[in-house]
């Protein structure tokens, strides 16, 4: 599971950031899923590896420009290039209908394979890999917060033990991989689950944005191997923030230890605050890991691979 940011500005683009979108690439399955879609993702797409054809699911959190504008450019792009992969679209009450008169204004060509959900708190999507849910935020306008899980995967198969039991390579080692127990040509039964090492759990991440400090966000958030978390301000404008339904560094900080996070990735970052303001971003950093130390602010283009658990303890 890779995170690239495409955007981590609040409102509006600037030199140095876009405004919101963040990507999950899925190198296991080649596909990546996008959440928010701002001004300008279609051009922050092509400065990276990843490419458009890739991409499968878009999960929206709120109909606010700076987290929506550039969705019709790239559904655009999807209808005229004739991509034959099947796109899900995901979002709040609304979004149907925005991109369906946008298309119908436009004389938009729209991706006959486009699926369009209005989601709901609780579960947004379930494969064999993975699970999405979301729960609603606290913002100006009906916003949701997105968590995907990933399936616990067994443990490593010991080949050596294995064949000292006198099982030779082949289809067996798949069931016996599986879980499953198998019978040997002399009757004795091997139990595959007694051939694995430790279950690999499963990663997860979260993606918070836009919000105020909120219970459903440290709900949504707990345990999670990754939060990314919106700072819109710093902690002297708190006034800024709750006037706006935005999060300031130690509110986002806050929610990732009270959740118990393993990492905490700081987004949607005022334009007000620049190296030459007399808030930098870097004195944001510094405000958000005086409250939780596992804190990095993200950057656009930045990419951070979420590892699995026992990797961290290597």
């Amino acid at each position: 599971m890779e995170i690239t940011f495409l955007g981590t500005s609040a409102g509006v683009p600037t030199r140095a950031r876009n405004v919101s979108s963040v990507a999950l690439r899925l190198p296991q399955r080649g596909e990546v899923w996008l959440f928010d879609c701002g001004e300008g993702t279609q051009h922050q797409l092509q400065r990276t590896p990843l490419k458009i054809s890739q991409i499968s699911r878009v999960f929206i959190t709120h109909l606010h420009g700076d987290h929506l504008f550039g969705l019709m450019g790239l559904l655009a792009t999807c209808g005229l290039a004739g991509q034959g992969q099947e796109i899900h679209l995901y979002g709040p009450d609304g979004l149907e209908e925005y991109v369906r008169v946008c298309a119908h204004i436009s004389r938009t060509t729209l991706s006959e394979t486009l699926k369009i959900h209005t989601v709901e708190p609780g579960l947004v999507h379930r494969e064999e890999e993975f699970s999405v849910t979301c729960r609603p935020l606290k913002h100006r306008v009906p916003s949701f917060g997105y968590r995907v899980t990933e399936r616990d995967r067994p443990g490593k198969f010991d080949v050596e033990r294995a064949r000292a039991l006198g099982i030779k390579p082949g289809p067996m080692y798949g069931r016996l991989k599986n879980g499953e127990s198998v019978e040997l040509a002399d009757g004795r039964v091997v139990h595959g689950r007694e051939l694995l090492g430790a279950t690999l759990a499963g990663r997860s991440i979260v993606y918070c944005t836009d919000t105020i400090y909120c219970q459903n966000a440290v709900a949504l958030s707990e345990g999670a191997d990754a939060l990314i978390h919106e700072a819109t301000f710093a902690a002297q404008d708190e006034p800024l923030a709750v006037q706006s339904t935005h999060s300031t560094t130690t509110m986002a900080a806050r929610v990732a230890s009270e959740a118990g996070v393993r990492k905490l990735l700081i987004t949607h970052i005022s334009p007000r605050y620049t190296p030459d303001s007399p808030v930098t971003p870097e004195a944001l950093l510094a405000e958000a890991r005086a409250v939780f130390p596992r804190t990095d602010m993200a950057r656009d283009f930045m990419t951070f691979v979420v590892p699995r658990r026992e990797e961290n303890a290597v």
